[in-house]
């Protein structure tokens, strides 16, 4: 495994359980966030339970390639979503940065995997 993937791997996972738990618990917050994107607040629960789960994914992916793979596969698509979310109610940069950082770190790890850690 690469000196890369362990940092990177928790690094990320830290970010997407302090990120997606909110959601998933229906934090009164979040569904305020949520609502100029338009997102209901279903929708907002489960991609709370992506993010927690995929966070999940990526520690276990430390001890089994293949869960790492899928989780940081399943952050970048959900990640890369999260970003068109935002271009498209026209948010500015500091708003759709985090999504489009964590897009860029799941690729990181998904890379980093592949490569054979």
């Amino acid at each position: 495994m690469s000196l890369a993937t362990v940092p990177l791997s928790c690094a990320l996972a830290a970010f997407m359980t302090f990120a997606g738990a909110p959601k998933l618990a229906g934090h009164p917050k979040t569904r305020d966030m949520a609502r100029p994107l338009r997102v209901p607040a279903a929708l907002l629960r489960l991609v709370g339970l992506a993010e927690v789960a995929a966070a999940i994914g990526l520690l276990v992916g430390l001890f089994e390639t293949w869960v790492g793979v899928a989780a940081a596969v399943s952050l970048v698509v959900l990640m890369l979503g999260g970003t068109a979310s935002h271009l498209r109610v026209k948010d500015d940069f500091t708003a759709t940065a985090p999504a489009l950082a964590s897009a860029a770190a799941a690729a990181g790890v998904l890379l980093l995997h592949l490569a054979g850690d």
